[in-house]
């Protein structure tokens, strides 16, 4: 390894994601799982899981990162990121009906809902950012730069697991949906403004 040792690069990783997530949106999302499903080990399984798989991801490309970074337009995946968030959030605020059948979450069960909705969710968030950065940066350490980030989403987010499933019969659940809603929209109008207006 060019830069450092594994343990140097699990570390700084661990602490730099754990860090970076305080506050972020997938906390949010923690903890409306938790608050919807109130059954912790499969969301922090799935958070788990997912992180690791698209964590694994953004390392690969770390390493990729510098043979073709400037082949990309530098708007491209702020743009998707923008709108991605936008309509998510309007699609927070299709309400739930009964009569519509199974949901595509209710069919993939808790953990596989939780997978899907944080791997999506990570695409390019700032930690994923982070990951392709930490890959570039700890050449050679690719297996310890996944696991330290990974680790640092579940000590960002377990708690919230944890916390949601305590607190889930005290939350009003449409208000925090609303809420989700708002960030999201807020985050990709922000984005996009950021994008192409700043």
């Amino acid at each position: 390894m060019a830069d450092g040792s594994a343990w140097q690069a699990l570390l700084t990783c661990t602490g730099l994601v754990a860090l970076a997530e305080m506050g972020d949106k997938t906390q949010l999302l923690a903890l409306a799982l938790a608050a919807r499903w109130r059954r912790p080990w499969p969301i922090v399984w799935g958070i788990a899981v997912a992180t690791l798989l698209n964590h694994a991801l953004a390392a690969w490309v770390g390493t990729l990162a510098g043979q073709w970074a400037q082949t990309l337009g530098p708007n491209v995946l702020p743009t998707a990121v923008g709108v991605g968030f936008v309509l998510m959030g309007a699609w927070l605020l299709v309400p739930d009906h009964a009569d519509d059948g199974p949901r595509l979450w209710d069919r993939l069960g808790v953990f596989g809902a939780t997978c899907v909705a944080f791997f999506v969710l990570e695409m390019g968030d700032k930690t994923q950012v982070a990951t392709i950065a930490l890959a570039a940066r700890f050449d050679g350490a690719l297996l310890a730069v996944v696991a330290g980030t990974t680790l640092g989403m579940l000590l960002a987010n377990a708690p919230v697991v944890w916390l949601g499933d305590r607190l889930a019969s005290r939350l009003n659940l449409v208000w925090l949906n609303r809420a989700a809603a708002a960030l999201f929209v807020a985050l990709g109008a922000w984005t996009l403004w950021q994008t192409w207006v700043a």
